[in-house]
């Protein structure tokens, strides 16, 4: 099961740097979000949620918003259940990818996450979260559970098919969750590894000739 952590605190921030800092980063802005009075309007935070009206469509006016709002949360338990799950689920997939593309799939996958929920979601809309990011990993899962059969255990596979399940159910029943962004940060991700892994393979062929 590659989803069970045994390292100190110490070893995981060492093996796992990335992960790391999006964890510290997503505190630190909930306590700033905290401090400057939460998100109501006018609020420093308030600038970070993405968020687009009839008078700005897809939210362009202000395109920070795609990425800045992954850091921001609607609460405490929306904070703990989004770091849990960084914290448990994506070590692997930095081990694998490498600091630098792994982080590169979390956020496109996050930003993919906010486009689709902007394109099929019309009217006013706001959105917040790291959720889209993370469906971005869980869907890079899902393209080696599907595609590269070797590459992972059939627990750790049964698991992210319950993940992605649940993560669906959730959604659908509960009224105030972005659907849109987390089919979107799934289909980011699943993607955006699939193109990392034909690039890699594609380096390693040309490598042997």
């Amino acid at each position: 099961m590659i989803f069970l952590r045994y390292e100190s605190f110490r070893g995981y921030l060492k093996a796992y740097p990335v992960t790391s800092v999006l964890i510290a980063l997503n505190i630190l802005m909930y306590i700033a979000q905290m401090a400057s009075g939460g998100l109501n309007t006018g609020t420093l935070t308030s600038r970070f949620l993405f968020f687009q009206s009839p008078l700005d469509p897809y939210g362009l006016e202000e395109p920070w918003r795609y990425v800045t709002s992954m850091f921001v949360h609607g609460g405490l338990q929306h904070l703990l259940f989004n770091m849990f799950a960084l914290l448990v689920f994506a070590p692997p997939l930095e081990r694998l990818l490498g600091s630098v593309r792994y982080l590169i799939l979390y956020l496109l996958s996050g930003v993919a996450g906010n486009l689709i929920g902007a394109v099929i979601v019309t009217g006013t809309q706001l959105s917040l979260g790291a959720s889209g990011a993370i469906y971005g990993v869980y869907g890079a899962y899902l393209f080696i559970a599907l595609l590269r059969k070797g590459m992972m255990d059939k627990s750790s596979e049964q698991t992210v098919y319950i993940i992605l399940l649940f993560g669906v159910v959730y959604s659908v029943i509960n009224v105030g969750v972005d659907l849109w962004a987390h089919v979107g940060g799934a289909i980011g991700g699943f993607l955006l590894y699939g193109l990392m892994d034909k690039r890699e393979r594609y380096r390693k062929d040309r490598y042997r000739r």
